[in-house]
């Protein structure tokens, strides 16, 4: 059964229009979850709204969004209120401009999606004649598209046989990176200490492959479920003792440039080490 689109309409470069459906490209739903629940009964529990101040429960019904001013004071916005300014969804992605893809700033990325055609030929025409031209020029493009009643910039870049669309975070939400990095000192690094890196960063070179990710604490953790589940006793790993941070750095990266070496070539040139001993005896 095919998966159904999160959202569905038209891209729109100029006057070419084409219909597209909207996947979300990542997923949850194989990770491990927990409930909360009851330790005594073992029932799940459910959450109550409580009153900050009079410790009762709050009804649904009482329920309300309020915008805090100050300590303890709030200014409370209806529902109706909100839908007076909630962006018309026009169910068009509508492309802005197209920017250089190394131009796109990675913190700006948020959540990404598979855009795919709408299912008529004339719009595959029009599908496939935008994605290959950005893929010819190397552009993304830079559309608005509204989602849950928000407006949202989306980039847009060819991917396989079809188009990776990345929602894109405003300006207030990234923080300024002079915060964290004006305080870093300006540090003279050794040219000998800097080609021993290299040296390592040669060694360990490889091309990007998302099927090696392996991530150990989900696999661990599953396997801790499946071990309670049979009753088995879950007992504290033993304490490593801590390592000290003191080094030398140089030594350090002369060590790594031994242990990145491939094995491989050493064992080889053992072989030929030999044979030519065989040879000469």
């Amino acid at each position: 059964m095919a998966p159904r689109p999160y959202w569905r309409g038209y891209l729109r470069l100029s006057l070419v229009t084409c219909p597209v459906l909207l996947y979300p490209a990542i997923t949850q739903a194989e990770k491990t979850h927990f409930h909360q629940i009851n330790k005594r009964t073992g029932n799940r529990l459910r959450q109550q709204m409580i009153d900050e101040e009079t410790g009762k429960a709050v009804d649904k019904d009482d329920k309300g969004r309020g915008y805090e001013l100050g300590k303890s004071k709030y200014v409370e916005i209806e529902e109706e209120e909100l839908e007076t300014i909630q962006i018309e969804a026009t169910h068009t992605i509508d492309i802005d401009s197209f920017v250089p893809k190394e131009e796109v700033d990675q913190r700006y990325l948020e959540k990404p999606y598979y855009i795919t055609p709408g299912g008529e030929k004339v719009g595959e025409e029009a599908y496939a004649v935008i994605r290959d031209a950005m893929r010819d020029k190397e552009r993304v493009a830079l559309a608005r598209i509204v989602m849950a009643h928000r407006e949202h910039v989306i980039a847009i870049e060819p991917m396989d046989k079809g188009l990776l669309g990345m929602t894109l975070r405003y300006p207030y939400e990234v923080r300024d990176a002079k915060e964290y990095f004006s305080g870093i000192r300006a540090v003279r690094t050794p040219r000998d200490a800097v080609k021993l890196a290299e040296h390592i960063l040669d060694a360990k070179a490889g091309h990007f492959d998302p099927e090696r990710f392996k991530d150990d604490y989900e696999n661990a953790l599953k396997a801790l479920v499946r071990r309670k589940a049979k009753g088995r006793t879950i007992e504290a790993p033993e304490e490593k003792p801590e390592t000290s941070n003191v080094i030398d750095l140089m030594d350090a990266l002369r060590q790594s440039v031994e242990g990145a070496r491939p094995r491989g070539r050493a064992k080889s040139s053992k072989r030929r080490t030999s044979s030519r001993r065989r040879k000469a005896a």
